[in-house]
């Protein structure tokens, strides 16, 4: 699907350093790492947002959709949930479709300052699934909600990925439980410059804060040792 060639990426000093993989069809990826590390950077290098960073560096993108939501929804505050997702190209029909599909059946008449953070993320993820994306890339999509709020969310988008298994998911997060929820595979950024220190399979759910603690803590090398990483 994608392949990352990305050579570096400074903003007047180094933030990413050489990054180097792949993205499969139906991979599941969490990205985690220090406050402040690039995690965005990365994730925006990847969906083209980026012209500093060549276009050959990401193989593969002009064949695909990209979904991308976005940590503010970006909703047009004057206009409709529906009419935002119509701005995609799709019949109001079909953006209502897709209102229901996130739980805001009834509500594409509102404006998004008159529902709340949560309703609003819900909204801008039915206006990315509107462009039937091979690639979802998701940053920090349950920063300030609730917990409710943000388990809703979670679930929503562990259905929809349920749903399209060829779907592959990029979700930048600071909670290993996310990664335990949503994650097959798991990104870890680090270092000056940032690179991939670990990308690897999550092959069971119970290891995954195993892993971020040695991750976290580098030293403690008698930790990688003992799960095997």
């Amino acid at each position: 699907m994608l392949e990352l060639r990305i050579a570096g990426r400074d903003f007047a000093q180094p933030v990413l350093g050489g990054i180097a993989t792949k993205v499969d069809p139906g991979d599941r990826i969490c990205l985690l790492g220090p406050s402040g590390i690039g995690k965005t950077t990365l994730l925006n290098a990847i969906a083209g947002l980026d012209s500093k960073v060549p276009a050959n560096a990401i193989i593969g993108r002009e064949e695909i959709g990209v979904g991308y939501l976005f940590q503010e929804h970006r909703l047009l505050p004057w206009r409709s949930l529906r009419a935002n997702i119509q701005l995609v190209g799709v019949s109001a029909p079909e953006a209502e479709e897709y209102l229901v599909g996130v739980g805001l059946a009834g509500y594409g008449h509102y404006l998004p300052d008159q529902i709340s953070l949560g309703m609003a993320r819900r909204a801008a993820l039915a206006r990315c699934l509107a462009i039937k994306p091979q690639l979802l890339l998701l940053d920090e999509p349950f920063a300030s909600l609730d917990p409710v709020m943000a388990g809703e969310l979670r679930q929503l988008i562990v259905a929809i990925l349920e749903a399209n298994p060829a779907m592959a998911m990029i979700c930048v997060t600071h909670d290993g439980g996310d990664a335990t929820t949503l994650a097959n595979r798991l990104w870890y950024l680090d270092g000056k410059p940032a690179q991939l220190q670990w990308d690897g399979a999550v092959e069971e759910a119970g290891l995954v804060e195993n892993l971020l603690e040695t991750l976290r803590n580098p030293e403690r090398t008698d930790q990688r040792q003992r799960f095997g990483y």
